[in-house]
């Protein structure tokens, strides 16, 4: 009689596991494709990428037009290089903050969504299999749009002082050193 009583006892530990089972695997389900709620992440990532590159492109449009009417007007306009060139910085300056967004919205696709096929065989530019590298990744465009960021400004800055000049040199010093370093980070 006891071992009776011991298969009714098994019996419904075992259905509760069954059920707890079930419920563990709606549940784990649940989780895993949560998942998918990153495609907003890519789908805006890649609209804002698009967006940067498209004002990118038409401040460089905008900049050859300056740049073709300065040409053919005498005298020139005012500070008309520094105009050109700090134009272009900005430019690029928007268009490397577009690669990010692009690295950004490949990276977690491929992170949390799935493995691009299309990329496979077109380098290891874009190949990221860990959040750490996608972070890195993403920081290392970061620093180059400070560092572009950074010169667009000194474009702009007047320099009284000797003191003032010790300091730009200093900073584009701590610039390349930072460059240096990041450069090795990784190898």
């Amino acid at each position: 009689m006891s071992s009776h009583h011991e298969e009714q006892d098994n019996t419904k530990v075992f259905k509760s596991k069954e059920n707890q089972s079930a419920i563990e695997r709606i549940f784990e389900s649940g989780i895993w494709n949560s998942r998918f709620i990153v495609i907003l992440a890519v789908v805006f990532g890649l609209v804002g990428a698009i967006i940067l590159f498209a004002v990118a492109s038409y401040d460089i449009a905008s900049v050859a037009g300056y740049a073709y009417h300065g040409l053919f007007a005498h005298p020139h306009p005012e500070n008309f290089h520094e105009n050109i060139v700090a134009s272009i910085i900005g430019a690029v300056d928007l268009y490397l903050i577009a690669v990010v967004m692009f690295i950004f919205a490949f990276g977690l696709y491929e992170l949390f969504i799935s493995h691009i096929d299309e990329a496979q065989g077109h380098g290891q530019i874009l190949a990221i299999s860990s959040l750490d590298q996608l972070k890195d990744k993403i920081a290392k465009v970061i620093v180059m749009v400070l560092v572009v960021n950074f010169f667009q400004r000194v474009l702009h800055t007047n320099f009284s002082t000797p003191l003032e000049m010790l300091y730009f040199a200093g900073s584009i010093t701590a610039l390349a050193v930072g460059l240096y370093f990041l450069s090795k980070v990784g190898h």
